[in-house]
Parts: C-alpha cells; structure tokens; sequence
C-alpha cells in the first residue's frame, strides 16, 4: 500500500464511510489500511456537516417513500377496520388488533404532521380510543 494518501483518495475514502458508516468498509473498498482510512477521515474537518447532511437525505428519503405508499397504508388501516369486529369477540385478539392499528396510525401521524399527542384526534381515532378503553375496561 502507498505510503501517502493523494487528496483525491482522501475524499474517496471520505465519501466512501458517509455511505458505508464504516471505517473498516471504506478501507477495502479503496484498498488502504484502516489505520490510513481512519486518518483521511479523521482530517476532515468538515465531516460532522456531512453526516447531518447524510442523515438529512436519508430521512428525506425514507419519508417520500411512506408518503408514496400512503394508498398502502389506507388499505392496511382499511382491512383492519374489517376485521376488528370480529375479532373484538376475543379480547386478545381484539387488543392485538387495536395495538397494532394504534401504532401504524401512530406512526401515519408523526410523518403526516408532528407527533400522534399533537395532532387533532379525528373520528376514526377517537373510536379506536374508545373501543380500546372498552377492551382495558372489559379485563
């Protein structure tokens, strides 16, 4: 392996550890030692920048796909609102049930718009609360 690393390589090795969130990966991959590789990142001096730039990116990533597979989610919330009643005959079931469907709506709604405590409580969430109470209560 060469002794000196050129600043082309450095930022190759760089690049490479934003991607892989590994010392050791971005060395194979540009065939240097993780000692060498350690140092390249390490100099940079704008490194945590580009880790908050990274995490920004791929959260941005992650939440254009949920957004994408809205129609999904509504048909998931969907089938389980069918199957609810059925299954409220058997209370571990049924709480299975709500749990679940709580969370995914949970979840729906920290990415539609802040977190679940903040936002406006609609009908189809009140009545999962209640029958919910209903089942706590039931026990």
């Amino acid at each position: 392996m060469a002794g000196r690393l050129t600043d082309r390589k450095k930022k190759k090795i760089v690049a490479d550890y934003l991607e892989l969130r590994s010392v050791n990966a971005a060395a194979k991959r540009n065939n240097v030692s993780w000692k060498k590789a350690n140092e390249a990142i390490q100099e940079d001096k704008e490194l945590t920048k580009k880790l908050e730039d990274k995490k920004a990116e791929n959260t941005a990533d992650i939440l254009a796909y949920m957004e994408s597979r809205r129609d999904k989610v509504c048909e998931i919330i969907g089938v389980a609102l069918e199957v609810l009643p059925e299954k409220i005959r058997d209370a571990r079931s049924a709480s299975e049930v709500t749990t679940a469907l709580g969370t995914i709506i949970d979840k729906w709604a920290m990415v539609s718009g802040g977190a679940a405590d903040e936002v406006k409580e609609d009908g189809l969430s009140r009545s999962l609360r209640e029958m919910a109470e209903e089942l706590e209560s039931d026990e």
